[in-house]
C-alpha cells in the first residue's frame, strides 16, 4: 500500500484520531498527513501512506480553499464558535456594507497568529499558553487572500469561499472582518474544499472506506508516479540503473534521452525493466548536465 488517500474527514475529530483510523483500516504503520485540520473543520485531508509519506514536502502547496461561514456580532477567545463568548453586538452593518468589508481582504495582508494555534513562542505551543489564560506578544505575518466568492449574505451571517496561501488562519480573517464591521466576528463553520492538488469532489469518507474489502483499498489510491504524472520520464539501463539506485548522477550525454533537458528540471526515473524507483533532478556539474536521485522510492 503506497499512495495518497483523498480523505474526507468529518466534523469532530482531530487530524491525528482520522490517520488512526486510516491506519487501522488500511493495516499499515507508515502513514502521515500534510496540513492539520481543526476538530469542528471537515474536509479534505491528503494522507500519504507507505512510501508516500517522502511526498510530504512536495505537497506543502502555497494555495488552499476553503468554505467558511463568518458569523457577525460576537468574538470569542477562540475566534470561532468553540470559544468563549468575549463580546455580543447587535448592531449588524447591511448587506452592502458586509460584501465591501469580506472582499476588501482580497490580496496581501498582515495577519495576526491566534492565542489558539499551534504556534509556537519559546518552544511553548501558544494554545497551551492560552489554556493557561496566558496571552503572549505575536507577529504580524503577510499572508495572500487570493480570492473570495461571496456565497450568500444574511441578517447577521456570510458564507464564502476563499482560496488563499499555506499559512492563513480563516477564523482569523473572519475576526478581522468582524472587527472592521466593528460588531466583530467569527468563525462558525469550516470546510476545506481543495489541499496539495486534491478536491473535495473527489475525496472519500472513514465510513466509505470501512465499507471497501481490504483487497481493494489500493484502488482509493493515488500513487507515486500519477501525483507526478506532469513530470517526464526518463527509463536507464540495467547499468545506468544500479548506479542511480545507489545515489549517483548520470550524465545526460550517456544516456541520451529523446527531449532535451535544463538545470532545475525534476524528472521521473526508472530501471531498465519499467520500474520506478526516484524522482530526479537535473543539474549542471562543471559543463555538463547530469541527472541527479533527489528522492528514492525504492523498487
Amino acid at each position: 500500500m503506497n499512495g495518497i488517500l483523498n480523505l474526507y474527514k468529518p466534523c469532530g475529530i482531530t487530524s491525528h484520531t482520522a490517520i488512526s483510523v486510516v491506519k487501522g483500516i488500511f493495516g499499515v504503520s507508515k502513514v502521515g498527513h500534510t496540513g492539520t485540520l481543526d476538530p469542528m473543520a471537515s474536509g479534505v485531508l491528503p494522507v500519504l501512506i507507505g512510501k508516500a509519506v517522502k511526498l510530504s514536502e512536495y505537497m506543502i502547496c502555497d494555495h488552499k480553499k476553503y468554505k467558511a461561514r463568518l458569523k457577525l456580532g460576537l468574538t470569542t477567545d477562540t475566534e470561532d464558535i468553540s470559544g468563549k463568548v468575549l463580546t455580543e453586538c447587535g448592531d449588524i452593518p447591511p448587506e452592502e456594507q458586509i460584501r465591501d468589508a469580506v472582499m476588501s481582504f482580497v490580496g496581501d495582508y498582515m495577519q495576526t497568529p491566534p492565542m489558539y494555534s499551534a504556534l509556537k513562542k519559546d518552544g511553548k505551543k501558544l494554545y497551551e499558553l492560552a489554556r493557561k489564560g496566558q496571552e503572549v506578544q505575536r507577529e504580524a505575518r503577510q499572508v495572500t487572500i487570493h480570492s473570495i466568492e461571496i456565497l450568500e449574505v444574511g441578517y447577521d451571517f456570510c458564507d464564502f469561499i476563499v482560496s488563499c496561501s499555506k499559512g492563513t488562519y480563516i477564523r482569523t480573517l473572519c475576526a478581522d472582518i468582524g472587527k472592521k464591521l466593528g460588531c466583530g466576528g467569527i468563525m462558525s463553520s469550516l470546510e476545506r474544499v481543495t489541499a496539495g492538488g486534491f478536491d473535495v469532489e473527489n475525496s472519500i469518507t472513514l465510513e466509505q472506506l470501512r465499507a471497501i474489502p481490504k483487497e481493494e483499498l489500493f484502488q482509493c489510491l493515488t500513487t507515486i508516479e500519477d501525483f507526478f504524472s506532469e513530470l517526464e520520464k526518463i527509463k536507464l539501463n540495467s547499468f545506468y540503473s544500479a548506479l542511480a539506485l545507489n545515489g549517483a548522477h548520470i550524465y545526460v550525454s550517456k544516456i541520451k534521452p529523446a527531449t532535451p533537458l535544463s538545470p532545475g528540471q525534476k524528472l521521473l526515473m526508472y530501471t531498465h525493466d519499467d520500474r520506478f524507483f526516484a524522482l530526479g533532478e537535473v543539474r549542471q556539474l562543471e559543463n555538463q548536465l547530469v541527472i541527479k536521485p533527489v528522492k528514492m522510492f525504492g523498487i
